[in-house]
């Protein structure tokens, strides 16, 4: 006789790799409210023009989708270089840029390139989720480095000593850091390159548009930083989240290593050519991140009037603390027709800078919650995970 039928998906379970049973899967929530500030998205459409573009240059290429699409993007490349000399100055050379689908496709290619079994990867966190369970599923080991508790703040001489101590073969910094939207300065990115002499430097700039003047660009520290990548995303400020389009710039010969790693042509052509007529309509595009920046502004302001604590930022979000119940606060925002991010912060919410309408919306929600929401006054720990979108 046989025993009892396994449960549903044991037999799946158990051929799972043992280090993934468990977890769970990455996934900010998609819920169909009035107020959509979760995920920071842009939250002003593509503009008319844009739109009959992309169409006009689809309707050239559909008729060659028979065949594969250019490997080398050489087009897009091309334009991803003229952009960025452009928005920050920098002078690149196609060869030094690369793209993928999402940003977190670039940086799954540099974890297969320079992670593996035996290798290390460094983070601190409150950062991007996504950083740990792309190192983490590849198959490398995280090392969870940490912030300052109160002020989020990476400190150098901090920064230093945690790299040291881990001896990484990849290190992620982000600025504007996510959740927190603080910016990191030169010192810092060069003293962790000096401090980890072996290892793959990436500084991610998802939001590197929504920077405060004076902000500089961590492109500027590429011509004397082989191990330096910075790499960005088209998802954020070019308002163009559904096309998936992120890229890098780097050493052309760490570039190169990144094709031993990408799929066989990794980026079709109809979104080769999205992002190259985005590109081509940069200045219309990003013409509402000022728009975006003066809600931010206002939510900073207007959220410590309430006796919240916001963090300046340096993105498109803002990082809110003070609260009693972070998940009671969400849920009662939800309720009211506004949905914002809990990144698991105690005490603390994040919320997308949207338009004028949608902020006000928010901070109308938001004080008609308080001050029964308040937490006493008190300082709260950062020991969750981040999140991007």
């Amino acid at each position: 006789m046989s025993g009892p039928a396994p449960a549903p998906g044991a037999q799946v379970e158990a051929a799972l790799r043992p280090d993934l049973r468990g977890r769970t899967a990455y996934g900010a929530p998609q819920l169909d409210v009035a107020v959509q500030l979760n995920t920071n998205e842009s939250s002003y459409p593509v503009p008319d023009e844009v739109v009959a573009d992309v169409l006009a240059r689809l309707g050239e290429d559909l008729a060659g989708l028979n065949r594969y699409p250019d490997r080398e993007f050489v087009g897009l490349r091309k334009a991803l270089v003229d952009y960025l000399e452009l928005q920050s100055g920098a002078r690149l050379r196609p060869e030094q840029v690369w793209a993928g689908n999402g940003s977190n496709e670039v940086l799954q290619h540099l974890v297969l390139a320079f992670g593996g079994a035996g290798r290390t990867a460094l983070g601190f966190t409150p950062a991007y989720s996504m950083h740990p369970i792309i190192v983490e599923t590849l198959g490398t080991r995280w090392v969870d480095g940490q912030r300052d508790a109160e002020s989020f703040d990476l400190e150098v001489g901090s920064a230093v000593e945690q790299v040291r101590a881990s001896d990484p073969d990849l290190v992620f910094l982000c600025s504007p850091n996510n959740p927190t939207g603080t910016a990191l300065p030169f010192e810092s990115i060069e003293a962790v390159l000096a401090a980890a002499p072996r290892a793959i430097v990436v500084v991610d700039e998802a939001y590197a548009e929504f920077a405060r003047p004076g902000t500089p660009s961590a492109l500027a520290l590429l011509e004397h930083h082989e191990r330096l990548v910075v790499t960005r995303t088209m998802s954020k400020a070019f308002t163009l989240a559904g096309a998936r389009l992120g890229y890098l710039a780097a050493h052309p010969s760490l570039v190169d290593a990144l094709r031993l790693v990408r799929l066989p042509y990794h980026l079709s052509t109809p979104t080769q050519a999205v992002a190259e007529v985005a590109l081509a309509h940069a200045p219309r595009l990003l013409s509402t991140v000022e728009a975006i920046k003066e809600q931010r502004d206002r939510l900073v302001t207007e959220l410590a009037e309430m006796g919240l604590r916001p963090v300046p930022s340096d993105a498109n979000f803002v990082l809110f603390g003070g609260l009693a119940d972070a998940p009671a606060t969400w849920q009662a925002l939800l309720d009211a027709g506004v949905l914002v991010r809990d990144v698991g912060i105690p005490g603390h919410l994040r919320v997308t800078a949207g338009t004028p309408e949608e902020t006000t919306a928010f901070l109308t929600a938001l004080r008609s919650l308080l001050p029964q929401h308040l937490a006493p006054t008190s300082t709260t720990t950062a020991t969750a995970e981040g999140a991007r979108p």
